[in-house]
């Protein structure tokens, strides 16, 4: 099954083409199966004059880009539209206006050509990603989903059926990234740049808290700690302009971030008996979280698995691939389509 996948949902234009692989003994002819490409655009540097998604501007961007990216992805991966035998859109959750804009051409493209069209969770996109490497995870396992919207552990048993096991009761993960990086003046989006910073930071120069590092639950909370660099900023007053300062705060902010997921990620192993743990979403790129939560898990003797890089942000790939699933196990009935700005990982329909 072949499978394009459109992503919408906030400030990147995600397109990729997916050829969901045999099973096991059967014949593959000649055709390539697994990614065959994908293209992204990232829609940064426009909002980054605003210090946030603008959403408006964001789904007129997506219009002007979903149907070249499409294109490209074609083009470049040696495929026609008339190949296609089936269409995967971000449902939701995102920005309503931007997921409207993607279920709109993915399902005009799948009336045209006469294929079904699957609205696909974004969260469930970011879940799976790590399957799409070569050293995928089996089920089930846990998945700490670390982003800028969410922050949240969940146990996997399979396809659609996830057990939220904590989230965050404020902030996410990433949202503290980007109000850190206004902070520190350094722009949107603030993750990449707070990490970049952070390296040349002192480990323990500063101090700052590790919200619910010892709660008797799954939870977290990161808008303290938001406050906590605000008011550490205030204190050092004409100091931060000096870049050592600035770095040893981003060091301080990171390694709290890095300790709290850390501690609840292997907490969430060790209270299911577990021993896989999966990591998806933009922060998963973080370098410090990957190499401590790499090095603890094997002292415990659980082994982690991340997307590559380029999957761990908003993009097509995981839309595709899900899509592809979803599409193998059951056809959409209807040709009408939803969006679904907000949306429960529980809501699902199990494969």
């Amino acid at each position: 099954m072949l499978v394009l996948g459109i992503e919408t949902s906030c400030d990147e234009t995600g397109v990729a083409l997916y050829r969901l692989r045999p099973r096991e003994g059967a014949a593959s002819g000649t055709q390539r199966s697994g990614l065959l490409g994908q293209a992204l655009y990232s829609q940064g540097q426009m909002h980054a004059e605003y210090g946030g998604v603008v959403p408006e501007l964001a789904s007129r961007d997506h219009i002007r880009r979903v149907l070249p990216l499409t294109r490209q992805v074609l083009e470049t991966s040696g495929c026609t539209l008339t190949e296609l035998e089936g269409i995967a859109f971000t449902e939701g959750p995102g920005l309503a206006g931007a997921l409207l804009v993607g279920a709109s051409v993915a399902s005009a493209l799948a009336y045209v050509l006469d294929v079904p069209a699957v609205g696909i969770h974004h969260l469930e996109g970011h879940l799976l990603s790590p399957l799409l490497a070569e050293d995928a995870p089996e089920f089930p396992f846990i998945a700490l989903l670390v982003s800028g919207g969410h922050t949240q552990l969940m146990r996997v048993e399979g396809m659609g059926r996830y057990q939220l096991l904590g989230e965050t009761v404020d902030d996410a993960a990433g949202e503290a990234f980007d109000k850190t990086a206004q902070i520190l003046g350094l722009g949107y989006p603030g993750g990449p740049a707070v990490s970049r910073l952070a390296e040349g930071g002192r480990s323990g120069a500063l101090k700052l808290p590790r919200p619910m590092l010892n709660s008797a639950d799954l939870n977290f909370s990161f808008s303290g700690l938001k406050t906590a660099v605000l008011a550490a900023a205030r204190r050092q007053g004409h100091g931060l302009r000096d870049l050592q300062i600035r770095a040893d705060l981003a060091r301080a902010f990171q390694d709290a971030i890095v300790d709290v997921l850390t501690a609840k990620a292997l907490s969430a192993l060790e209270a299911t008996g577990l021993e896989r743990l999966v990591v998806a979403g933009g922060v998963g790129a973080n370098r410090q979280l990957r190499e401590r939560l790499s090095d603890s898990a094997a002292a415990k003797g659980y082994r982690v698995y991340y997307p590559e890089p380029a999957l761990c942000t908003d993009n097509g790939a995981m839309i595709a691939f899900a899509g592809a699933l979803r599409l193998a196990h059951r056809e959409p009935a209807s040709r009408a389509f939803s969006v679904r700005p907000r949306w429960e990982l529980d809501e699902l329909i199990p494969v």
